[in-house]
């Protein structure tokens, strides 16, 4: 009898991979461009595309086979590219089996021809936003380093009115982070019901933490979530989801975490770039990091593969003895290994940048955390 193997997995396609249209100040991905040698052209081929499809549905053990489609800018491919993954994944999938398709956008391409195709598609829709345009318009600009907030703000009004609830993508800098209420109460005028906010890391020599000064300070992290988290306990609750607050609310229940950085190993959301390269990370898309092509070795051998175990276990491995011992690390599992570059108290290399901002937030949720563990229990009991 076959054993079948238990995969866990969310692959970051690139079907045009690093292009995009606009050109925001904290992009990790524009610099890309460097790695292939097809300059100019980043556009996945008919080839690619099906074979991808194929294997992702050979690789997912489960009846929900899901698609995330991320750039650059994955709208760039055009309709017609997303009707031909429509039409393949309808082709190769089998009896029983749900699909479904999740792109994250810049917002700036939707008009009602796209709103309405992804409507009926039934697509989940990740839009970003930092804010109101003053904060907005800071680092998400156009290559002629125009605005881009109106165009944004235009293309997540059209989603609502084709019936699509977008979530919001906001990334925390060193500026939008003074004003926690003022984002979050203007997500709230938008309707918005779900929210992520993604911290800004980035290396530079403006900082003696070795980062950029548009990088969100680390203490102030920690304060921006709890003042979010405060108005949204009072407030909101069972309204309005926010990533990070579901993720530490996990811990009650004795569930494992969703999101990758918050689990104690990671490995799980790997890169396939345009021309079939895979990689281990969307953040470590470097040669380092590339095992091989999808047109030479199937997704499954690269999934299981003891570079990709190796490259997933090392977050556990090399996690300092600070964050071994601290109170909330059930939370926090160390975080990602990309903003793990600064020495512990006691001088141990490897902790994270975010340590601190963290630290404040899951200790000032945990009493919240605590007595949904405690009323669940009651409950069961």
């Amino acid at each position: 009898m076959m054993t079948m193997i238990s995969r866990e997995f969310q692959i970051f396609v690139k079907p045009v991979g690093p292009a995009c249209n606009l050109s925001c100040s904290y992009c990790y991905y524009l610099d890309k461009r460097g790695l292939f040698p097809e300059k100019g052209n980043f556009n996945m081929s008919d080839e690619i595309l099906e074979t991808y499809i194929i294997q992702h549905i050979e690789a997912t053990n489960e009846n929900f086979i899901n698609f995330s489609w991320h750039g650059g800018e994955p709208l760039l491919a055009g309709i017609d590219f997303f009707k031909k993954v429509l039409k393949f994944q309808q082709k190769h999938k089998a009896d029983g089996t749900t699909i479904l398709n999740g792109i994250q956008t810049n917002g700036t391409l939707l008009d009602d021809t796209w709103c309405r195709f992804l409507a009926d598609e039934g697509f989940i829709i990740g839009i970003s936003i930092d804010g109101p345009g003053s904060l907005h318009n800071i680092n998400r600009r156009t290559r002629e380093n125009n605005n881009t907030f109106l165009n944004v703000i235009s293309g997540y009004e059209l989603l609502r009115r084709n019936g699509v609830l977008p979530e919001i993508l906001c990334v925390v800098s060193s500026e939008n982070v003074k004003y926690p209420l003022d984002v979050y109460n203007f997500f709230k005028q938008l309707g918005a019901e779900y929210i992520t906010f993604l911290p800004l890391v980035e290396p530079g020599t403006e900082s003696p933490e070795g980062v950029s000064k548009m990088s969100v300070p680390a203490d102030d992290f920690g304060f921006f979530l709890s003042a979010v988290f405060d108005e949204w306990l009072q407030k909101d609750i069972g309204k309005i989801k926010i990533q990070i607050f579901e993720e530490a609310a996990r811990t009650a229940f004795n569930q494992d975490h969703t999101l990758c950085i918050f689990k104690p190993d990671c490995g799980g959301v790997p890169v396939v770039e345009h021309n079939g390269d895979f990689y281990s990370c969307d953040h470590y898309v470097d040669m380092a990091h590339l095992l091989g092509n999808i047109r030479d070795k199937s997704l499954s051998s690269f999934l299981d593969s003891d570079e990709q175990k190796a490259f997933g276990q090392a977050k556990s491995l090399t996690l300092p003895k600070y964050c071994i011992k601290c109170e909330v690390r059930p939370m926090c599992n160390g975080e990602c290994p990309r903003n793990r570059f600064i020495n512990s108290p006691d001088g141990e290399n490897g902790l994270n940048y975010l340590c601190s901002g963290y630290r404040y937030f899951f200790n000032h949720c945990s009493p919240f955390v605590e007595a949904i563990s405690i009323a669940w229990r009651n409950q069961k009991d």
